[in-house]
């Protein structure tokens, strides 16, 4: 029998991709399921993924929204044990283009999926979160709570 080598037969805990929206809720709050998220990387329990877009756009939002929590921000995504996803393919990018329908958000599930993650957490419920598109491309798109039922197996 052949042994399988794919990415799956190695892999040890659920990995999830983090949409910018559940970094800034995680930063912006000790509660709730982006913080929980952020503790289970620390714990690491789930492998914590995101590209080098969601991370440029995380600091664009601080700078914006909460700037005195910026010295921090960089403690506190060490500690998740983030990973850079690499940029996505071009093939990648178009058929999410064609899914989600806005480039940033496109991006994002492009990386994603490239990057071959059991789950994508977001909070944009516009693009991203309920897309059926996205889940016949085969990406498992969610809200933090729902990416905390499915590690529960309860999804």
């Amino acid at each position: 029998m052949k042994q399988d080598r794919t990415r799956e037969a190695f892999r040890t805990k659920p990995s999830i991709f983090l949409d910018t929206s559940v970094l800034v809720a995680a930063l912006m709050s000790a509660r709730g399921g982006s913080r929980a998220l952020l503790i289970l990387g620390e714990l690491d329990a789930v492998d914590l993924l995101v590209s080098d877009r969601v991370l440029a756009e995380l600091d664009r939002v601080m700078s914006r929204k909460a700037a005195h929590l910026r010295p921090r921000v960089a403690a506190i995504l060490g500690r998740a044990g983030l990973v850079a996803a690499a940029e996505p393919t071009e093939p990648t990018l178009a058929r999410t283009l064609t899914a989600v329908g806005y480039a940033p958000d496109a991006h994002v599930a492009a990386a994603a999926l490239d990057a071959e993650v059991d789950y994508l957490a977001s909070l944009d419920r516009r693009h991203l979160v309920g897309n059926d598109a996205l889940a016949l491309l085969g990406l498992r798109v969610g809200t933090p709570g729902d990416c905390l039922t499915w590690l529960r197996g309860e999804s």
